[in-house]
This record gives structure tokens, sequence and C-alpha cells, in this order.
């Protein structure tokens, strides 16, 4: 999945183009979510590439953790992390938030 496909292209006042920002949905919390804790090593694109098979997916984790900074790929070390196995739901929630 591409996240970026229903996001605008824009251009600034010198040409240069950039996408426009992504909105993100709450996930919100469900019985069936794991729980890990990170480990040296551990990255969001690797980690959702173990539970979802796409690593494109890694946007997911850091949304469903908002304590993290949303802006990296590593989870901070020894911190539990939430991995939301519901996403289906969280895809077509971000799809009707950027359309």
């Amino acid at each position: 999945m591409n996240r970026y496909n229903n996001i605008p292209i824009l251009k600034d006042s010198t040409g240069t183009r950039y996408y426009a920002n992504a909105k993100y949905p709450e996930i919100p919390f469900r019985n069936s979510d794991i729980y890990v804790i990170s480990q040296k090593g551990d990255r969001y694109d690797l980690l959702a590439y173990h539970y979802y098979k796409d690593s494109t997916l890694w946007w997911i984790i850091p949304a469903a953790n908002p304590r993290f900074k949303p802006n990296s790929l590593f989870p901070v070390l020894g911190q539990q992390i939430r991995i939301p196995t519901d996403i289906a739901n969280i895809i077509s929630a971000y799809n009707l938030l950027n359309k």
C-alpha cells in the first residue's frame, strides 16, 4: 500500500513540489492488539513486516503509540509497543481522512 496515493502534491513559491500533510486516524484499542517490548535493532518497518507481512504499513505502529516520535522508524528501546491487528479498518479510516 502506498499511503501517499491520495495525498495532494502541492508547490511552494519556488516551484518545489511536496506532499500535503497526511492525516492519520485515531486507532482504537482492541482485545486483539499485540504488545511487545522494543529491543535493540527494532524498527517499525521490520515490525510491520513481521506482523503484517508488509513493511509499508510501518506508519500504523507509531500512529497507535502516540507517546513515541511519529517521524522516526525507531521505537524507544525497552518500551512497550502496541501493534494493532485490525489493519483493514485502520487503512480504510486513513483513506477516508485523506480523500
